[in-house]
């Protein structure tokens, strides 16, 4: 009896000691290398800084492993070769992050099959949440902001030409503000669809400057592509020439700005978020981030997707006392709300698991002698304008 005791004794001190921990695995998949893979580490620090700061809000005994891999770029078999070897060898809980939507739409029956939730931290096409019940985003759709944009250009440009990469999201964001824009009364006077990868900028912004619309509207995405459209831009002498550069707020990501030179002032775009936002939240955020990573260092939109997505992830973690169950964890990012994100209120729609939240007319200016995405107007609560349209058919 008294061996019996010692034993049960030990196996209370053992608990009370953390050896029974419950391990939340997180496989998280970006690109660190090819296309944009300079925005892999962007994702991958907001991850790591919301957890550092978060941490202590977990569960007693519930700590959180990251299983960084990285996708090569738009490259959806090593994608879905990852996900794989994440769910089935490491065991995840849960996938998260991926930059391109080539890469979403292959792990999204990878994630159907297994039950896993998966967290969309940027990948922007709006079909990709109807591709699993598993997933939600926590990034934005292209519709959302492209949408809006044509509604407000419309109000004051005539004409306008549209240049987009050719993969979903440029397909997105040109049908969206193609649509807004035309229903405002403005006349597209040409697209045009140019390779993801390495496009010939210099012939592409010649063809725009000769069919002289008043301005020129361009997806591409983010990363060290803007600062070369917004060169190109400006070395051709579209702006001379009278045409106004504008777009989602992918062709003036917030990193990039200081590499782009003063071409970039007046650029008008329509965005969730911008790291110039006076917000209480976004300040903090932005201070957290230079405090942690260099003053020099600056989050950007992948960031703030990235970060929300990890108080999302949180929130699921925290409700189910560190026992993730697929269907309850679901249930839970459906019904997620923050009111206080660096981007201002955000919460999941519960029918399309997909983000709703404000986007901004912003305009790049310079504050305090840096070049700053300045928001000038909100357009509150935006859902998905395109899964709303599928709606009315």
């Amino acid at each position: 009896m008294r061996l019996l005791k010692t034993v049960v004794f030990a196996a209370f001190a053992l608990a009370a000691s953390g050896a029974f921990a419950q391990t939340i695995k997180i496989g998280f998949i970006t690109s660190y290398s090819g296309l944009n893979g300079n925005l892999g580490p962007y994702m991958e620090r907001a991850v790591r800084l919301y957890i550092k700061q978060h941490e202590k809000e977990l569960p007693p005994g519930v700590k959180i492993e990251l299983l960084t891999r990285d996708d090569t770029g738009p490259n959806p078999d090593k994608a879905r070769q990852l996900a794989q070897e994440l769910v089935v060898r490491d065991k995840v809980d849960l996938l998260a992050g991926v930059i391109f939507t080539p890469n979403a739409m292959a792990i999204a029956p990878i994630a159907t099959e297994a039950k896993v939730p998966f967290v969309i931290m940027n990948a922007g096409t709006a079909v990709i949440t109807t591709r699993s019940p598993y997933i939600a985003r926590t990034s934005f759709t292209l519709w959302q902001s492209s949408y809006p944009l044509g509604q407000w250009a419309s109000r004051k440009y005539k004409t306008a030409y549209t240049l987009v990469s050719d993969f979903g999201p440029g397909h997105d964001s040109e049908d969206a503000f193609t649509k807004a824009f035309g229903e405002g009364g403005g006349r597209i006077l040409g697209s045009v669809r140019v390779p993801l990868q390495n496009p010939d900028w210099a012939a592409y912004m010649q063809r725009v400057k000769d069919a002289r619309p008043d301005c020129l509207m361009v997806f591409i995405p983010a990363g060290k592509t803007a600062t070369a459209v917004m060169k190109n831009f400006g070395d051709l002498g579209l702006d001379k020439a009278g045409i106004k550069l504008i777009g989602p707020g992918d062709i003036t990501t917030d990193e990039e700005l200081p590499n782009m030179g003063d071409i970039a002032l007046g650029v008008t775009t329509m965005f969730h978020y911008s790291a110039a936002a006076e917000r209480p939240a976004n300040r903090a955020f932005v201070a957290a981030w230079k405090k942690e990573y260099g003053t020099n260092e600056t989050p950007n939109f992948l960031s703030a997707g990235s970060w929300d997505g990890t108080a999302m992830i949180f929130e699921a973690i925290k409700a189910q006392k560190g026992k993730l169950d697929p269907e309850k964890t679901m249930e839970i990012f459906k019904r997620y709300k923050n009111a206080d994100s660096p981007r201002g209120p955000i919460s999941i729609d519960p029918e399309t698991r997909d983000i709703v939240q404000n986007e901004y007319l912003r305009e790049v200016r310079k504050v305090g002698g840096q070049l700053a995405n300045v928001e000038l107007e909100t357009f509150p609560s935006v859902k998905d304008p395109w899964k709303e349209l599928q709606k009315k058919k």
